[in-house]
């Protein structure tokens, strides 16, 4: 159907993502490699040379167009050497013999990354629906994005008319630029950092502009004395502006060297799911480009926000400055106003950070309160690839998994072990579902998750049987079909009759794979939050391993590894080695990878969320320091212009707590108004977040008091700190100040 739309697209594409994998053989170890399958314009269409060799072939992407595969430029470095008489070479794949055809060149790094390509071979006659593609192509010259979309969508109904049945009523074709597909899970949040960078930002900004500003007060008399004797206004203008840029260009490379260890240690905090960072976050550096971008920013900064103290300290009247003592130029709150306009803001600025901070705070508590529905300590997780024609039969993998989790649970220290499409936590397949005995007014009743396990799933993550029964041995290929259903599950399609007994087709439509007769439900098991702890669980069926058909495992091989998890006494990682050895010697060709315990894949499923509140926290807490050192410095100069003027309230009789209320009231009063704009900013700005919160609403009550009440006390502490040294001015000594 896209291949068909030649009028609007170009080198079109189909590739297989986030695959199971492939084992390399033949050596002492057999090692996993990520493998995609990539139909013939792949490497056309994204632009990679050939270091050596070339790409498929049309005819090779046909079913039964040989073995071939392309390796990655890394693969061949690392594993072979780089030998150039690669091309043309055989090397066992899943203990098959694949020819090298050719090398990808340096510096490719695909989405998902690749160690091998092998070509897709798809069948266009089959009607096997349970593959999971991307499909990406180029847009003709002069082809814009809707009018692709436009003929995609017609595509598709012309589609569904060839093919009745195979396209839901809800869906179509469409498409959308590839740099937004691979960033859209990132973008809420990578915008929201960058609003919380832009708003650090102007803080500092506004701090520089008030220091300018204090500092061009206090030479008012000699910018006078400058134009007195012949200096015009552009002139001051200049150097004021030079010394300001000079600031923000110094200011700018030693944040360059800070930033270096910066991003270091950010990318070391990374949740490893943020688009495009490469391995480690070897993507991002600090390199010519952000470099020319920081001393960018900072010049424009330094023009911008000098602007401000340049006009202000040109703008005189030469006779009454000349006139002026130093101590008197500039002082009293009017004018400050400039000065006091940019406080406000500060603070306006760090309450909205200050109140994101905090939802995202609430969130991070809300998370990890969650009962996930298993417990996750002691277990152990690893994958591997079941390639090869040998595992395309369920009775060759269940029995390799009964000699491998037997092997393995008489490990000292191990409780219980157990193979899986997935863990908790992780995606699983949608299917159809169909319920024997009720009509049906569509294709299907309804969609569950599926998932397959071996005996002994519900003891690994102690997940409660809450009715019938879990499976077991007996529950083999010669066993009647069944099947386990979630609470969820069993809630919505049997609200008000028991579930056990029930017969239950799954999957019917999707393919030939899983053409099976229905199964009858024969337990009850607890909800888990397989899909997010930040998501209700879901209905979810759990299939014996045993009972898959040929197609099924055989479909499920190609697209997903298996996955062991193994309950322990003692500290998971200290059986890795020991259950490794177990399951290669059952298969010495099994690579083990991806090993995990269920603690991390829960941290992980949590991570970009905790990233999230980490970084808008420290941000925060750098808003929140900033604007106090702004109130601060504020209050601190009013209270150095007012020397004098303190010194004669305090010889007419002033008290200490009167002077320190003068002062501490002009400081709160700017907080206050800061505080009372950034609260209303903040109602709206946070609404933003909502895609990232859980458990508390963008507008909770609690968080904006809160964030008020945390702000007005470190505005108070800041007003208090130059309000108390007024108390203590020596009248005599003020009196005298110049």
């Amino acid at each position: 159907m896209w291949s068909e739309q030649t009028g609007v697209l170009q080198d079109f594409t189909a590739y297989d993502f986030d695959g199971p994998g492939v084992n390399l053989t033949g050596g002492d170890r057999a090692e996993q490699l990520k493998a995609m399958h990539a139909s013939a314009g792949y490497f056309r269409l994204f632009g990679v040379p050939m270091a050596l060799g070339r790409s498929f072939s049309q005819a090779e992407d046909r079913p039964g167009g040989g073995q071939v595969a392309v390796i990655s430029n890394g693969l061949w470095k690392s594993r072979f050497g780089g030998d150039p008489s690669i091309v043309g070479k055989s090397i066992p794949l899943g203990g098959e013999p694949y020819v090298v055809i050719g090398v990808a060149g340096a510096g490719f790094d695909p989405d998902p990354p690749a160690d091998v390509w092998l070509p897709l071979q798809a069948d266009p006659n089959s009607t096997n629906q349970g593959h999971y593609l991307r499909a990406a192509a180029r847009l003709k010259p002069g082809v814009t994005l809707p009018v692709a979309r436009a003929h995609l969508a017609a595509a598709a109904q012309e589609y569904g008319r060839k093919f009745p049945g195979v396209l839901g009523p809800k869906e179509t074709a469409t498409a959308d630029l590839m740099q937004d597909t691979i960033v859209s899970n990132a973008r809420p949040a990578l915008l929201m950092l960058l609003g919380a960078v832009g708003f650090v930002l102007l803080i500092a900004c506004a701090n520089v502009a008030n220091l300018l500003l204090v500092r061009a007060s206090g030479r008012k008399r000699e910018m006078a004395i400058r134009a007195a004797v012949g200096a015009n206004r552009g002139r001051i203008i200049r150097q004021l502006m030079t010394e300001s840029v000079l600031l923000a260009a110094i200011g700018g490379g030693l944040g360059l060297l800070l930033g270096f260890a910066g991003v270091r240690a950010l990318l070391a905090m990374n949740p490893g799911n943020i688009p495009r960072i490469g391995e480690a976050g070897a993507a991002v550096t600090v390199d010519w480009r952000v470099a020319g971008f920081t001393i960018l920013i900072s010049l424009v900064t330094g023009i911008l926000f000098g602007l401000i103290p340049a006009f202000s300290a040109t703008r005189l009247d030469l006779s009454s400055t000349l006139k002026e003592s130093a101590s008197r130029s500039g002082t009293g709150l009017r004018q400050n106003k400039a000065r006091g306009v940019l406080v406000v803001a500060e603070m306006a600025l760090a309450l909205i950070l200050l109140a994101g901070a905090a939802l995202l705070i609430r969130t991070f508590v809300a998370l990890h309160n969650v009962d996930p529905g298993f417990d996750p300590h002691h277990v152990l997780t690893m994958q591997t690839s079941l390639t090869g024609a040998r595992f395309d039969q369920t009775a060759n993998v269940a029995a390799m998994v009964r000699q491998a989790t037997g092997r393995i649970e008489a490990l000292p220290g191990v409780e219980t072990a157990t193979v899986t499409s997935a863990v908790p936590l992780e995606a699983n397949f949608g299917l159809p579902l169909i319920i024997e005995g009720r009509a049906l007014n569509g294709p299907a009743h309804g969609g569950v998750s599926w998932r397959y396990a071996s005996p002994g799933y519900f003891d690994v993550f102690k997940i409660r049987i809450l009715r019938g029964r879990a499976f077991t041995n007996r529950d083999d290929g010669a066993a009647p079909g069944v099947v386990l259903i979630n609470e969820g599950m069993a809630k919505r399609y049997w609200p008000k009759q028991d579930p056990l007994g029930q017969r239950i087709t799954i999957g019917k439509g999707v393919g030939p794979a899983f053409n099976e007769p229905p199964r009858q439900i024969i337990g009850v098991v607890a909800d888990v939050h397989d899909g997010g702890l930040n998501r209700d669980p879901f209905p979810i069926v759990y299939i014996p391993l045993a009972q898959l058909t040929n197609g099924v495992m055989a479909l499920n091989n190609r697209i997903i590894p298996v996955t062991w998890a193994i309950r322990t006494k003692v500290e998971p990682f200290s059986l890795s080695a020991p259950i490794q050895r177990e399951i290669q010697y059952v298969d010495r060709d099994l690579a083990v990878s991806h090993i995990r315990s269920m603690d991390q894949v829960e941290a992980h499923s949590t991570a970009r969320n905790d990233f999230n509140t980490l970084l808008l926290t420290i941000f925060a807490a750098a808003a929140l320091l900033l604007a106090a050192i702004g109130i601060y410095g504020l209050m601190a100069y009013t209270v150095a212009q007012r020397t004098q003027e303190i010194g004669i309230r305090i010889a007419l009789g002033a008290g200490a707590g009167q002077l320190r209320n003068m002062v501490m009231r002009q400081g709160m009063t700017l907080a206050a108004i800061g505080i009372a704009i950034g609260v209303a900013a903040a109602f709206g700005l946070t609404r933003l977040l909502a895609s990232l919160l859980f458990g508390v609403k963008a507008s909770d009550p609690f968080v904006f008091v809160s964030v008020a009440v945390i702000l007005g006390l470190v505005a108070l502490v800041a007003s208090y700190i130059p309000a108390r040294r007024a108390t203590r001015i020596d009248p005599l000594v003020a009196l005298r100040y110049e």
